[in-house]
């Protein structure tokens, strides 16, 4: 995946749906005013590869929010899988750790080679847009604060090789400043415009915060899927994200 050229390239769309039909509907509505379609574990528990190429028939692009976490062998062999059936976007979690990142980016690379196919883009997930510090802290006995925390896994993310993170808006912004890779991608995982409800997500960012921040890619879901006019929410996302741009760039 290349960075994002248009402001269209640079939404997700979460298909956060139980059926095909579902995912039909929407990828048909929305194909035009959105960059790649996310499937999470539902539909890849339910449907697998099948909701991947009717997505493609469609004409969408897929993001496969696989969220691989296990030991390095077994990553490594799903991985290979994906590159099989010509994923060409997913991520791992960076808490395997760096042997299991490592090992997973060689056998991609390995695979695609033997296939004559391109590599496809690897994320690596820092931590979970639903979890706040009490969270981090007292559950999990880490600490650190959630920014220091999520920043460490990037820098561990880029060492191992992955192509980027999946963070806030706000951890972008240090991840951006230490890393000091402008080919690093930053996927925002929890978007939500201010006229939206977070739902069950604790850090969550506006369109503009996360490309002010220096986000290449927002997932976005329940503001646009549950929408009463699903287009009109889309592009007033899309207005947001233009906006944000020209800001940007008046002050470079």
């Amino acid at each position: 995946m290349l960075k994002p050229v248009s402001p269209k390239d640079r939404i997700i769309l979460a298909l956060d749906v139980e059926t095909l039909e579902e995912v039909e509907e929407l990828v048909n509505e929305l194909k035009d005013y959105v960059g790649y379609f996310k499937i999470g574990l539902p539909l890849i528990v339910s449907y697998g590869f099948e909701a991947v190429r009717l997505i493609e028939k469609l004409g969408g692009k897929c993001y496969y929010d696989s969220k691989f976490h296990d030991i390095p062998n077994t990553v490594q062999k799903a991985c290979i899988s994906l590159v099989k059936n010509n994923i060409h976007f997913f991520n791992v979690h960076i808490q395997g750790g760096s042997k299991m990142i490592a090992g997973s980016v060689k056998a991609v690379k390995a695979a695609a080679k033997r296939l004559g196919k391109e590599p496809p883009v690897i994320l690596g997930v820092t931590l979970l847009s639903s979890f706040g510090q009490r969270t981090l802290t007292t559950e999990l006995c880490v600490d650190k604060s959630i920014e220091d925390y999520v920043v460490q896994l990037a820098k561990v993310a880029h060492d191992a090789g992955l192509d980027g993170v999946v963070a806030s808006a706000e951890e972008a912004k240090r991840i951006r400043k230490e890393l000091d890779d402008e080919n690093f991608i930053i996927v925002c995982p929890a978007t939500r415009p201010t006229w939206a409800s977070v739902n069950d997500q604790v850090r969550v960012d506006t369109p503009r915060d996360a490309i002010l921040s220096g986000v290449d890619y927002m997932v976005v879901g329940r503001p646009i899927t549950t929408a009463e006019n699903r287009v009109a929410a889309a592009q007033l996302i899309l207005d947001e994200i233009s906006t944000a741009l020209e800001d940007m760039n008046a002050a470079v």
